[in-house]
C-alpha cells in the first residue's frame, strides 16, 4: 500500500505542476482562460498577479510531495512520509475549499483532491501495517 500511496502522491504532484503551468505561465492564453472560465483577456490580466502567486503555491505542494516520495524511497520514512502527508493533505483541503466555495467547481475540485486523498489513505494504511 505504501507504493500505491506514493504513486498517487506522484500523480497528484504532476497535476499540481500542470496547474502551476496554467496559473503562472499560460494564464492569459485562450486555452487557459477557457479552462478557468475567464471570458476576456482583460479579466485574465486583472487576475494575473493573483493567479501567478497561486500557481507557485501549487508548485511548492508538488515539489514537497515529490521530495517526500524520494525520501521514502531512500528509506528516510518519517521525514518523507511527513512531507507526503502535508503536501497531499493540503491538496485535499484546497480541493474541499474549492468545492465549498462554489459547488459548480465539483469536477475541478475532484481532479485536484481525489488523487492526493487516495495517496493519504493508501500511505497511512501502508505505514500502519
Amino acid at each position: 500500500m505504501v507504493v500505491v500511496g506514493l504513486v498517487f502522491a506522484a500523480i497528484a504532484a504532476l497535476i499540481h505542476v500542470y496547474i502551476f503551468v496554467l496559473e503562472s505561465l499560460t494564464w492569459t492564453s485562450t486555452r487557459t482562460r477557457k479552462t478557468f472560465g475567464i471570458r476576456s483577456l482583460e479579466e485574465a490580466e486583472a487576475m494575473r498577479a493573483m493567479a501567478f502567486n497561486q500557481g507557485f503555491y501549487n508548485l511548492f505542494l508538488a515539489v514537497s510531495a515529490l521530495l517526500g516520495i524520494v525520501l521514502v524511497a531512500a528509506g528516510v520514512i518519517a521525514v518523507g512520509a511527513t512531507l507526503v502527508f502535508v503536501a497531499t493533505g493540503s491538496m485535499v483541503a484546497a480541493g474541499l475549499v474549492l468545492v465549498l466555495s462554489n459547488r459548480r467547481m465539483l469536477r475541478p475540485a475532484a481532479i485536484q483532491a481525489v488523487p492526493p486523498l487516495i495517496a493519504v489513505v493508501a500511505l497511512a494504511v501502508g505505514l500502519a501495517v
